[in-house]
């Protein structure tokens, strides 16, 4: 099932994916069964109801009542969910060295793979609040030149946990995502030699875009091995497959749960894959470029970059 979220009429709703061009309103699509619940005003009461909340959306999409049916092109997307908690790790090898090539062709420094990446993942929270969805402009931060996309897969946490190992760690998604880091390489390579952040490289409002779908975590058997692509203005920049992650994302979750819990909402970026953004080819973006970013299973997150 592929899950997401729209303001239609001033009101938010959750919708189904009914085909490559319909939608079901999940909150209206209750109220016409008699349904009495709120649980598809918001997809993180979705997330909390666990099984059933997916049971009855998919009890919903079977009855499929046309009333609350819309086209795709008619919704006005949201971020299919604001996290409760955010952080984006870096766990494609390709992406990493293919960065510090293009630095040290900048800069004239080179750089090494620390042994700490290769031991265990990496990773930084970053800002929750600045999320944007499908469709939305991103707003370019003034004190920027040097502006990327970033082309990642993200889960979604459904079930709270602490200390998880590997083994249990895929009962805890929910379910995936796109997700596009945007950042401003310029500012990252000033602020990153200070050994924190990033910080204002990738702080900045609508500088996360985050859908259009959650595609929920049944139909995605883990390890995920989805071919993902980059495309600008319609030239594709680069892709590969999340297959290629390092550390994938039982790795990733066990770590970061060691002696701190999770909590269903919270989402967690894979990182930038190989040649998914246009910092290693040296590709730089410009107002007015429209990017999109297409995962398999999920479907394809578009956006502009405007410069006010």
């Amino acid at each position: 099932m592929r899950l997401g979220m729209i303001e239609r009429d001033g009101r938010k709703s959750v919708v189904a994916v009914l085909g490559e061009d319909r939608l079901l309103d999940l909150d209206i699509a209750a109220k016409y069964a008699r349904y009495e619940t709120d649980v598809f005003t918001d997809m993180q009461k979705v997330i909390e109801e666990e099984d059933y909340g997916l049971e009855q959306a998919t009890w919903l999409l079977k009855r499929s009542e046309r009333r609350a049916q819309l086209a795709m092109g008619e919704a006005h997307f949201l971020p299919p969910l604001m996290p409760v908690q955010f952080r984006d790790c870096l766990a494609f090898e390709q992406h990493l060295k293919g960065s510090f090539a293009a630095a040290e062709k900048m800069t004239g420094q080179a750089h090494a793979i620390p042994p700490v990446w290769y031991d265990q993942p990496v990773y930084y929270k970053g800002n929750r609040m600045s999320f944007i969805g499908h469709g939305a402009d991103v707003l370019w931060p003034a004190y920027a030149e040097f502006l990327d996309i970033e082309l990642e897969l993200a889960v979604v946490i459904g079930k709270k946990g602490k200390d998880i190992t590997r083994q249990e760690a895929p009962a805890h998604i929910f379910g995936y995502t796109i997700l596009n880091n945007i950042s401003a390489r310029d500012a990252q390579m000033v602020e990153m030699p200070g050994q924190l952040g990033p910080a204002k490289g990738k702080d900045f409002d609508t500088g996360n875009i985050l859908g259009p779908f959650i595609v929920t975590a049944d139909e995605v058997p883990h390890p995920a091995a989805l071919d993902m692509q980059a495309r600008v203005n319609g030239e594709v920049w680069g892709g590969g497959n999340s297959a290629d992650m390092h550390h994938d994302f039982a790795d990733i979750i066990a770590h970061i749960s060691a002696s701190e819990t999770l909590w269903p909402g919270e989402v967690i970026g894979s990182g930038t894959v190989g040649t998914g953004c246009g910092f290693e080819s040296g590709r730089t973006l410009k107002p007015g470029d429209r990017f999109e970013l297409e995962i398999e299973k999920i479907g394809v997150l578009a956006n502009r970059i405007v410069r006010e």
